[in-house]
């Protein structure tokens, strides 16, 4: 079965996400007069990042909307018993200090460049889709993607093989037909793998030993060493061909 495209996480692995969030919450704590309340920009940091996973988690579990996941961030965030009018305010103030701060990688447009000379290109995201599309046409790269989906339209979310199954479909491809590139080793690799997908871990961090990540699943420390992966000679584990 021969490769036809590749699927695309969007935060931490195209878009440095981490980096535009810690930039933007330490301008935005800033200009509020509130960075000497948390210490330390990097603790303020840290309680923000924890703020965010609690409530994305209960956003992707169903329990909350998009919006009201941002109002829960800022209230956990501040400690504070906001109004949704307050709440909102404040996430949106955070916003345009974020947005400004908004950066690719350096490796990711010239892999969008090299894999869309060869292969079909979409993105699979746990992130509103309407908020990621506009954030790749902001970035520049919108273009380069057939599909852009999130977790609102499909109903479900990454890990659950559904999500990446929905993509195929999208796609009019079988899952042994394309490639999944995210930075998450069980969420993005591993599920996309057990789904049925080839499953490739981008480990910018270095953060695990190699013996660590399971048979099937391919690590690459950089997006620049994704089109070389993606050659024939290439072997991940089940019997394809690919090119």
């Amino acid at each position: 079965m021969a490769l036809r495209a590749v699927l695309w996480d969007v935060d931490d692995t195209l878009f440095d996400y981490t980096g535009s969030d810690r930039t933007g919450i330490a301008r935005h704590l800033a200009a509020e007069g509130l960075l000497t309340r948390y210490g330390t920009a990097e603790r303020a940091f840290s309680l923000w990042r924890e703020a965010m996973e609690t409530h994305f988690a209960r956003f992707l579990a169903g329990e909350i909307d998009f919006q009201e996941h941002r109002r829960a961030r800022v209230r956990a965030f501040l400690a504070a018993r906001l109004a949704d009018a307050e709440a909102d305010a404040w996430f949106a103030r955070y916003v345009r200090h974020y947005e400004a701060a908004w950066t690719l990688f350096p490796d990711a447009g010239p892999a969008l460049e090299a894999v869309g000379r060869r292969f079909r290109q979409a993105v699979l995201s746990n992130a509103s889709t309407a908020h990621q599309r506009r954030k790749l046409a902001v970035l520049g790269v919108r273009g380069h993607f057939e599909e852009v989906l999130g977790a609102g339209p499909q109903g479900c979310a990454k890990p659950d093989p559904r999500a990446f199954l929905g993509a195929c479909a999208a796609l009019g491809l079988h899952p042994g037909e394309v490639v999944y590139v995210g930075d998450q080793l069980e969420t993005d690799a591993v599920a996309a793998q057990a789904a049925g997908l080839h499953g490739v871990w981008l480990d910018r961090t270095g953060g695990a030993d190699g013996n660590a990540v399971p048979d099937g699943v391919r690590r690459i420390r950089g997006l620049d060493e994704l089109p070389g992966l993606l050659r024939p000679v290439i072997d991940f584990g089940a019997p394809s061909t690919f090119g």
